[in-house]
Parts: structure tokens; sequence; C-alpha cells
């Protein structure tokens, strides 16, 4: 079975483009498409970037109990798929959730084996420049910068922090979390026959006896 992992930040910290990145680097690591019923941004693609659908498709799903979870937010329906997580899973491959702080403590409390990593902006300053980049202003500005001082207190109930100063950086550290994982032993055992040459080496590995004396 393989693992979930959450990448989480407050708008405009940069977690989708990090998100992007690693996984066109790291084999075996799929996305999680977010369901949500806002209107695409130039340049997404229906299945690729979410799933956008109708408020009523997504009540609709709801009701199905389709979701692991699901949010409101900015006045639009954001959902994670259960099934297209454990269809991942079961094939040995790892799942990557890009969701929202909420989203992710929700997950987490489902389930405690997901790593959570929050990506943190390295100033309030720069936040703002990147949302503003982004093409928010007045309000809406405000709305999402009132709402980053509320979710970046939440960074240490993650598991990891990830400071998105420079974007190769932050995938870099993004990248070694998520391989440290792919090393555990017990992942590793599960698996052995892919990693070794010989039914020698696996045998001793998985039936041998230790020399050293447990203490």
């Amino acid at each position: 079975m393989g693992k979930v992992f959450i990448i989480s930040a407050p708008s405009g910290t940069g977690k989708t483009t990090v998100a992007k990145k690693v996984l066109s680097q790291l084999p075996d690591l799929v996305r999680v498409i977010t369901y949500t019923t806002r209107s695409p941004r130039p340049g997404e693609v229906d299945g690729l970037d979410y799933r956008f659908i109708s408020k009523e498709e997504f009540e609709k799903k709801i009701k199905e109990n389709y979701f692991l979870e699901f949010a409101n937010v900015y006045g639009n329906y954001y959902g994670t798929p259960k099934k297209d997580i454990e269809d991942i899973l079961s094939q040995g491959k790892d799942a990557l959730l890009i969701i929202d702080v909420q989203g992710a403590f929700k997950v987490k409390s489902l389930m405690p084996e997901a790593v959570s990593i929050f990506l943190l902006p390295p100033s309030f300053e720069e936040l703002k420049r990147r949302i503003e980049g982004r093409g928010y202003v007045d309000k809406n500005l405000e709305k999402r910068l009132q709402t980053a001082k509320e979710e970046i207190p939440c960074a240490k109930y993650f598991d990891y922090i990830v400071i998105n100063d420079f974007l190769n950086n932050a995938v870099e550290k993004v990248k070694a979390i998520i391989l440290s994982y792919r090393v555990e032993t017990k992942r590793v055992l599960n698996n052995i026959e892919k990693y070794l040459q010989g039914s020698d080496i696996v045998n001793l590995v998985k039936g041998g006896k230790c020399y050293v004396k447990e203490t």
C-alpha cells in the first residue's frame, strides 16, 4: 500500500506550483484531483487541475458520501474524492492531496497515518505580493490576507513545515520528505523482492537471525 501526503498552505503561498514540480519529478506519486464549484482560471484544465462541477452536482455527491472531506472556501465548494485515494493506494502508489488547511485537518483526523506538510511564505509582505500577482485586489485581497493570518498559526500542528522562499529549494525539501517514507523499514520489507536481486539476500533480510541480541 502507498501513503497519503498532504500539502497545505494559505492562499497564494504556492502549494500548487510546488506540488506540480514534485509530481513531475517523483514516479509513483499521483495527485488526487479535487472537485470544485468555482470557475476555471486561465490555463486550468478540467480533470487535470481540478474537476469543475456545478453546485447542484457537488451537493448531490455530498449526499452520496462521495467525498473524504469537503469545505466551502471563499464561496465555492472543494472536495476530496475517497475512491480516488483508495485506488491510488491499492496500486502501491503514493497519493498527493493539495488542499486547504481545514481540509488537511479533516483528512488527518480520518487518516492519522497521512503525512501533512505545511508551506509557509518567507514573509507576510511576500504573501501579499503573490496574492496581488494573481489578480486579487481590494476586499478579496484583504479577505485572503485575513484568512492567512488565521491559517499560519496552524503550521505548528502539521508533521512538517517547508518555507517556500525559493521554488526549487521548497520542491527539494518536499521531495526529501516523501522519499524518506519510501525507505521505511516496513515498506521496504513489504516490497523487498522488487528492490533486491537474488533470493539468498531476500531470505536473509526477511528470515535471517540478527547477530546482535535485542536489549
